[in-house]
């Protein structure tokens, strides 16, 4: 049943992780499953949080569980447990196989196909632990307060600075035969500040994220971007109503892609409730727009060697000169669809969004617009998937010549994703890479905006 284990980490971590869902699968085909999978993963990490150079928490995290899923011909029964012991894991098989029994048959539940079972798992280089102590990150988020509170006497206090480290493992198998892991790592750096003048009291802040703590920008780096990102916001101006063009900056841009990857999921297609169920090979963005999924770019934070059930990831286009080529689908809604899985069970791995002749950053994105609003913070959501009515409350800057002019708030922006969409104008190439879904900030026309 055990496959060779990716030669990067042989650690007793994940040998016990394997040994465990090696265990559940045994024990699930004795007691009579017709074929059984299951997801072990366990992980550790360090949160602190600092306000005003006092410790406002400090958090130590560990845990561990086992998702373990049995089949009886077409029915199905899940089961999940933190008891990683012997008996807990047989416990589990007892339990999923009585649930799997009781159920109603399903001809769309079932493994994963075999033929889409990773050869290989390659060595991403996902994982670089950060041996941060408590004593050493309350510092470091300190530093963050001290850069942002000496920029500016108008920022008065911090709302909060933080250190975030987890280390986390993966594993999974099924009675395919298939059975592996891997390992990574997320380090964060956040800090956000307030800052007053006589129209009132702002809140800002700014992060960065990565798998390698040396890839993160320094505390003070941190600090003294959310001073220089909270003082702009003062002092801040409602707009009348009107249409205008609009530019999401590319933190908050990467939001209408998410919206985009639940259009095309596969729960949402087979139920009919997305308003791109049908779009497949349809023209959705202009012609110069490209989205690509890229799970297997080194040290990215979506990378992944295969998804939650155990189904190789690939690059592969999801939109090609503007052209919908594919959807994000698991295993059960592939079927349900009459298509193959996409490797997308448990979501979305890099997703990069960009553009042909993409001017270089947001400030030459703000010239090209010249007249319009800069979207730099969402409020709540207003998405309805089912019709592609967008309704969203912002805040930002209002630009004129090509610059902002004054910052903005208690504004709403509406539209329809269909429309939204194909008026893409230009994606700059300030990709923002702490997440998922990886782009620039995003210019489009023709959004209908009210104020107070």
């Amino acid at each position: 049943m055990v496959r060779a284990i990716a030669a990067t980490d042989r650690s007793p971590e994940t040998t016990r992780l394997l040994e465990r869902i090696d265990l559940s699968l045994k024990e699930a085909l004795a007691a009579g499953a017709s074929s059984a999978e299951a997801i072990c993963s366990s992980g550790n990490g360090l949160s602190v949080n600092v306000r005003m150079a006092e410790v406002e928490s400090i958090e130590h995290q560990q845990d561990m569980q086992l998702n373990l899923k049995v089949y009886d011909g077409n029915r199905a029964g899940s089961v999940s447990t933190s008891n990683l012991s012997i008996e807990g894991a047989k416990e589990a098989v007892r339990a999923a196989c009585r649930i799997a029994r009781c159920t109603e048959e399903d001809e769309c539940e079932g493994l994963a196909d075999p033929d889409l079972m990773p050869r290989e798992n390659p060595d991403l280089e996902l994982d670089h632990p950060w041996q941060v102590s408590p004593e050493e990150a309350i510092n470091l988020a300190c530093e963050a307060e001290s850069a942002a509170l000496a920029k500016d006497k108008r920022i008065c206090k911090t709302d909060i600075a933080s250190i975030h480290s987890y280390r986390g493992t993966l594993a999974y198998g099924n009675t395919h035969g298939f059975l592996d892991c891997w390992r990574g790592t997320r380090h964060s750096i956040e800090c956000t500040v307030i800052a007053e003048d006589k129209a009132g009291m702002q809140r800002e802040g700014w992060y960065d994220a990565a798998r390698d703590r040396g890839r993160l920008l320094s505390p003070r780096a941190i600090g003294e971007k959310a001073a220089e990102r909270v003082l702009g916001r003062l002092s801040p101006r409602s707009l009348s109503n009107r249409r205008a063009p609009v530019i999401f900056e590319a933190p908050v841009a990467a939001s209408l892609f998410g919206a985009l990857v639940r259009a095309l999921s596969g729960e949402n297609l087979y139920r009919r409730t997305s308003f791109l169920a049908a779009a497949l090979g349809q023209e959705i963005f202009p012609p110069a727009v490209r989205i690509r999924e890229e799970p297997l770019i080194k040290q990215a934070l979506g990378s992944a060697p295969f998804d939650d059930e155990g189904v190789a990831t690939q690059p592969r286009a999801i939109v090609q000169d503007g052209v919908l080529k594919s959807y994000f689908l698991g295993s059960y809604s592939a079927r349900k669809l009459g298509m193959r899985s996409t490797g997308n069970a448990g979501g979305v791995h890099n997703l990069l969004v960009s553009a042909a002749n993409a001017p270089h950053d947001l400030p030459a994105l703000l010239k090209t617009m010249h007249t319009g609003l800069l979207v730099t913070d969402l409020l709540g959501s207003g998405t309805n998937l089912v019709t592609g009515d967008y309704s969203q409350g912002v805040s930002g800057f209002w630009v004129e010549r090509g610059a902002t002019a004054f910052p903005v708030e208690e504004v709403t922006i509406a539209g329809n994703l269909r429309e939204i969409f194909r008026g893409v104008r230009l994606i700059s190439g300030d990709t923002d890479r702490r997440g998922n879904i990886q782009t620039g900030s995003v210019l489009i026309e023709g959004f209908t905006i009210a104020g107070k």
